[in-house]
């Protein structure tokens, strides 16, 4: 072998070897993880579904040709909405303990989270009988009736979901089933979260803007 031939034999091994190292020493790219991109596509699946909601409330406010009307009989739901965002805080304080694997403070937070949502759906029942009771207030009755119970009942609907899915993890805690499974209630909060933040608007919406 002519020494050209052998030094050019030695680049090629050493670039060869260069290449192999790059390669060993670039990261890998890794997929996202799947529960959270699904996650995140449910949530804006229930963007939009929320929306046309919204937007048909909106557009319908003051077209009803009978009453009653917002104004004569909706009231500001100060505790419901107290109660509603600070589980939000409660849940984040579960899914945190749950990380920490402090099981029991997780089981503790997770059931203030549970009837802090349970007394949310208590008072939307509570204004409904009033509604219906006293104002002849149905879904049936006017534009108005027909946009209000469909959007805050879809909202509730979304919590009595969130509430079940709690009441789940709660008794897998309980039962000693949660450790290791801090990824899937980080899920499960982000869901609480969404709803929560969805109510922000449903608020505004219906009992600010539409009075």
């Amino acid at each position: 072998m002519t020494p050209s031939i052998a030094n050019e034999a030695g680049s090629i091994g050493k670039a060869d070897g260069l290449e192999q190292a790059g390669a060993i020493e670039q990261p890998g790219w890794t997929l996202p993880d799947r529960g959270r991109v699904g996650v995140l596509c449910l949530f804006a699946t229930e963007f939009a579904l929320f929306s046309i909601f919204v937007v048909a409330y909106v557009f319908y406010i003051g077209k009803s040709l009978s009453g009653p009307t917002p104004s004569q009989v909706l009231e500001l739901p100060i505790w419901a909405t107290i109660c509603l965002l600070s589980s939000s805080v409660t849940v984040a304080i579960a899914e945190r303990a749950l990380k920490g694997n402090r099981i029991q403070q997780f089981k503790v937070w997770t059931a203030v989270t549970i009837l802090l949502g349970l007394e949310f759906l208590r008072n939307t029942a509570v204004e409904w009988r009033h509604l219906i009771q006293d104002f002849h207030l149905t879904i049936t009755t006017n534009l108005f009736g027909s946009t209000f119970y469909s959007l805050v009942g879809l909202h509730a609907t979304h919590v009595a979901i969130g509430l079940t899915l709690l009441l789940l993890a709660l008794v897998l805690g309980l039962r000693g089933s949660m450790q290791g499974q801090a990824r899937r209630f980080e899920l499960l909060s982000w869901y609480w979260h969404f709803v929560d933040a969805v109510w922000v608007a449903v608020f505004t919406v219906v009992y600010v803007i539409g009075r």
